[in-house]
């Protein structure tokens, strides 16, 4: 009788199993992974020197923008915020390591308990009382006090994987948080150097402008003279001075940019109202030389916001097999030792010593359906957080491509524009002269003039546009933080 019990119990446990087991088989192990499969080469060649393994300072040589760069480094706010979201993620990672030790508590308690007249425990601590075999201190009272002194502890058995993988999710979390920190500086070394290029070309247009008004300044004054001297008319007059006007416009305009763009960098750098140091001419720098690309592949490695985006697929996946082992039952072992007594005065007793262990098998049941949509959640958020992959590495991609003719492209229009504006501050000279002996008209002169002021314009966005090229397609290639 007693063997058959036996049996009947194993035998509910193992259907049990059985039955949770097979609740599971829809839920199979999924790894959300990529297949995307890159281009052999950027500009058909297999030549792996890359442009973004060079240190920032070895790769910008301007005194005032690795300084400016250096005191972002230590006082941007971004930044700042990204060392904190590392500490938090090292916190979390030590969490998720502890999830798969036991817990040890110190545990001190006392209660009371009365007991009814007609309730097992109350006939039992009754009978037991009447019994010859007890002294008076094992007598038990009602109501009963309880007292316990001593270590409890609690310890769930991996068996499935479960907090081993919260703990890998946790650790491909904490690197993804140090390569977003990688990211922030690489974004910031790039974004101050694009800002500083700005900024010396906007020097450079407001020293244009301020040229050219002093050129229409004295246009002016003659066109004035040759008015008084019947050689010229009111409408040649107020051309010259509307032309002159919009030349002084363009003045304040440019130094409300220069203004913004300082701040800018102020902000960048953590500063208030700091001065900001710069070259003297943007037009004086020498030009970039041609970028080594290295090969595609190297972008998994370089650039940070693709090897964030990757750790962050490998966290996911992890989170999916945690998810899924909770359909499983979870075994927990709870172990205690110490003192218990229901007399606070042989508490220390040697006899009131106590130990055990229990062993607890919990399996999910009328919560599955919870376990159920948390699994298809995490396999969902890891399928997005794919293509989200996929889309760092394209982009990083047609960055590059982008940089490289952005850079040749910029290269030959600054240079045509060079021979642009030589021939029209010939042209200007030559209408000038032309005009003074009455072969040319003023209708002449403004155009030459005004032609040659958007064309020095144009040129000092040109040169600009090269170095911002240059500077992204760096970033475009992973450099910028080492």
């Amino acid at each position: 009788m007693h063997t058959l019990k036996n049996y009947h119990k194993y035998t509910s446990i193992f259907i049990l199993l059985l039955f949770v087991a097979a609740g599971c088989k829809n839920y199979k192990a999924v790894t959300v992974k990529s297949a995307m499969v890159l281009p052999d080469t950027f500009e058909r060649t297999t030549d792996t020197t890359n442009a973004g393994n060079t240190p920032v300072r070895s790769f910008f040589r301007d005194a005032y923008l690795l300084q400016l760069i250096d005191t972002a480094l230590h006082a941007n706010l971004d930044l700042q915020g990204a060392l904190q979201r590392i500490q938090m993620a090292g916190a979390n990672l030590k969490y998720s390591k502890s999830l798969l030790l036991p817990t040890i508590d110190f545990n001190a308690s006392a209660g009371i308990e009365r007991y009814g007249d007609y309730t097992m425990n109350g006939v039992g601590n009754y009978d037991t009382n009447l019994s010859p075999n007890i002294n008076d201190k094992q007598r038990i009272p009602n109501p009963t006090p309880d007292y316990f002194i001593g270590l409890r502890s609690s310890w769930e058995i991996d068996i499935w994987g479960k907090l081993n993988n919260q703990k890998k999710a946790a650790l491909a979390r904490f690197l993804a948080t140090q390569s977003g920190f990688r990211l922030i500086t690489t974004e910031l070394a790039a974004e101050i150097a694009s800002q500083y290029y700005q900024l010396l070309a906007l020097d450079l247009e407001l020293n244009i402008i301020k040229r050219n008004i002093v050129l229409q300044e004295n246009a002016l004054e003659i066109v004035k003279v040759q008015k008084l001297g019947g050689r010229a008319t009111e409408l040649a007059v107020q051309q010259f001075e509307a032309q002159l006007a919009h030349t002084r416009g363009l003045q304040y305009t440019t130094s409300q940019q220069i203004t913004e763009t300082e701040n800018q960098l102020r902000l960048l750098t953590g500063k208030f109202n700091a001065p900001v140091l710069r070259d003297t001419s943007i037009m004086t720098l020498t030009m970039p030389e041609k970028l080594k690309t290295g090969v595609p592949t190297q972008l998994l490695l370089n650039r940070p916001d693709i090897r964030q985006a990757e750790l962050e697929l490998t966290a996911l996946n992890a989170d999916i097999r945690s998810a899924r082992a909770a359909f499983f039952p979870s075994l927990t072992l709870t172990p205690y030792a110490g003192y218990n007594a229901f007399k606070a005065a042989v508490l220390f007793n040697p006899g009131s010593a106590v130990f055990g262990i229990i062993g607890g098998l919990t399996a999910p049941l009328l919560n599955r359906s919870r376990i159920k949509s948390n699994y298809n959640y995490k396999v969902a958020e890891a399928k997005a957080a794919l293509y989200g992959y996929q889309k760092a590495v394209i982009s990083g991609y047609q960055e590059v491509m982008n940089s490289l003719k952005g850079m040749e492209n910029y290269s030959k229009f600054f240079s045509y524009k060079q021979q642009e504006v030589n021939s029209l501050k010939n042209a200007v000279q030559v209408s000038n002269d032309l005009y003074l002996v009455g072969r040319a008209s003023y209708l002449e002169v403004i155009t030459a003039q005004r032609n040659v002021l958007d064309a020095e314009l144009e040129m000092a966005n040109a040169k600009k546009n090269i170095f911002l090229n240059e500077v992204s397609l760096y970033r475009a290639l992973g450099g910028g933080w080492k």
